[in-house]
């Protein structure tokens, strides 16, 4: 996967720039209210227990975390893009386009 995402999206600035943009919307979707669901979410379980957990207060729970974590990957990508992007906007040489 790593060798794909090198050769793929990293060996083209068009592609790499594409991938970038649709990270960095992936993790604002992703991150958007997802600290205030979740405290909300542990808050409801706090408060009634058991008795969220059947109503589905935990199944809520691990899509939140779920969620974080495809926030954080899209994150990540971000920034090996972002810093493949910065890299070779810096070794480029000032006359070549």
């Amino acid at each position: 996967m790593k060798d794909w995402f090198s050769r793929v999206v990293l060996g083209r600035q068009w592609a790499t720039f594409l991938v970038l943009g649709v990270a960095f919307f992936v993790f604002g979707v992703g991150t958007l209210s997802l600290f205030m669901l979740l405290q909300a979410n542990l808050n409801l379980l706090a408060d009634h227990g058991w008795q969220a957990v059947r109503d589905g207060g935990a199944w809520q729970l691990a899509e939140l975390l779920v969620t974080g974590y495809l926030a954080l990957m899209a994150y990540l990508v971000f920034e090996v893009c972002k810093a493949s992007l910065v890299r070779r906007w810096l070794d480029a040489d000032p006359g070549s386009t």
